[in-house]
């Protein structure tokens, strides 16, 4: 091996996740480590790999639009058809988080509107309490 691998404790350091979460994207055939005896040696290839998994998760892609996103990557076309249909999923995931955003904004303003309801009313008890002392 020329190329630099990686152990399991290394890679939680790295990439701030942890051995449980390496096994799970093994396990879901999202990542190819080296096994050497109970060893996991990781490559520079899936240490890339992670970095793309960690963001589409950040993004919300599902771990199945991962995986099939990654396996893309082999096409032997330059990963166009894998730019291309990350790019679809991109904008549909922005499209929803915007929708999500929308809607959490509008749960804030009437939260607010009920707090502030919620304030006068204490307050008005508190003059009606304070009159009748």
């Amino acid at each position: 091996m020329t190329e630099k691998t990686m152990t399991i404790r290394e890679m939680c350091d790295a990439f701030e996740v942890t051995p449980r979460t390496l096994r799970f994207y093994e396990a879901k055939e999202l990542l190819f480590p080296i096994r050497d005896g109970q060893k996991r040696l990781f490559t520079r290839r899936d240490r890339a790999r992670l970095k793309l998994i960690l963001r589409g998760k950040r993004f919300g892609f599902s771990l199945e639009e991962i995986r099939q996103l990654l396996d893309l990557y082999d096409m032997g076309d330059q990963q166009q058809t894998q730019f291309v249909r990350t790019y679809e999923i991109a904008k549909d995931r922005l499209s929803d988080m915007v929708q999500q955003r929308d809607e959490l904004n509008e749960a804030i303003a009437d939260l607010e509107d009920q707090l502030k309801w919620g304030e006068k009313m204490i307050a008005s008890m508190n003059t009606t309490k304070k009159a009748a002392e």
